[in-house]
């Protein structure tokens, strides 16, 4: 299979690299804005050339989207406009209801899935793409419904051979639950890092008493703001609902130690703790 992968960077890239290990992509071919990141993924051996999108999108039999959620929508109906009905066109972003949104009406929509690979780190870049960042990993694939059926057959035939398991959501769905799993985890990381970094103004204490609990919660501090605006404003609304219950729980946590409230302090880490059923079941 012959693939052109728009936006080289820690998904697109590892997503080529993974394509190439597991022999699902014969030819693989990049665009990329960013210059430097266009010189280091070739570099690397994650693509074998870098072109112009509409000459990569003539080369390719799958087109994979993996730029910052803002630019998904406007760059699928560009690709859209021009696919054949051999081509198929599939997404990585992080959310998707504004995307399905945009692209509902377009006449060739049965080309697109709409899918979101369930991985990420604090890295980003080509340099940080690996090829077996999928395995073990979710997808999840929305509104499939809307696209042919065969295209979907293929790209979840794909993403299985990289190790994954498919989840199926439609849009609203899938943006509510990012919401809650993995948008306000970023959030949460951010601000205790801001927290953290305004009233310890000492670097060296913070980096002397570290210990691997605050070292994991402010690892995706690190992520890219580039990455994360987007996705933050695109899933506005959503996001705002689960940060009103998370100030709200904060709030309680506070009021139950002014009071010195030993019996709601415990209640409120009991229900913490049963977050180990839901994850490890």
């Amino acid at each position: 299979m012959k693939v052109a992968v728009v936006g080289l960077g820690l998904i697109g890239g590892s997503f080529a690299l993974a394509l190439r290990a597991k022999g699902i992509a014969s030819r693989v071919v990049g665009v990329e804005a960013n210059p430097l990141h266009a010189e280091k993924a070739v570099e690397l051996g994650i693509v074998e050339k870098v072109l112009p999108l509409y000459e990569a999108i003539e080369q390719a039999e799958l087109i994979v989207l993996a730029v910052p959620v803002d630019a998904i929508p406007q760059i699928a109906i560009k690709v859209l406009n021009i696919v054949s009905d051999n081509q198929i066109v599939i997404d990585m972003g992080s959310t998707k209801e504004e995307l399905c949104e945009i692209i509902s009406r377009h006449p060739a929509r049965k080309r697109f899935v709409a899918t979101h690979p369930m991985w990420g780190t604090e890295f980003s870049g080509p340099q940080a793409a690996t090829a077996d960042s999928f395995a073990g990993r979710n997808v999840v694939v929305c509104e499939k419904e809307l696209s042919d059926a065969m295209a979907v057959e293929k790209i979840e035939s794909i993403y299985r051979q990289l190790g994954m398991s498919v989840l199926e959501m439609n849009a609203e769905q899938h943006d509510l639950h990012a919401a809650y799993v993995s948008h306000i985890s970023h959030i949460t990381s951010f601000i205790l890092s801001t927290t953290v970094l305004e009233k310890e103004r000492e670097e060296e204490t913070i980096f002397n008493l570290a210990g691997g609990g605050f070292d994991s919660t402010v690892r995706l501090a690190k992520s890219s703001a580039d990455t994360w605006i987007p996705i933050f404003t695109q899933n506005k609304y959503n996001v705002l609902d689960v940060l009103r219950e998370y100030i709200h729980q904060l709030n309680l946590f506070r009021k139950a130690l002014e009071k010195d409230d030993i019996q709601t302090l415990r209640d409120i880490i009991d229900r913490a703790n049963q977050i180990k059923r839901v994850l490890h079941k």
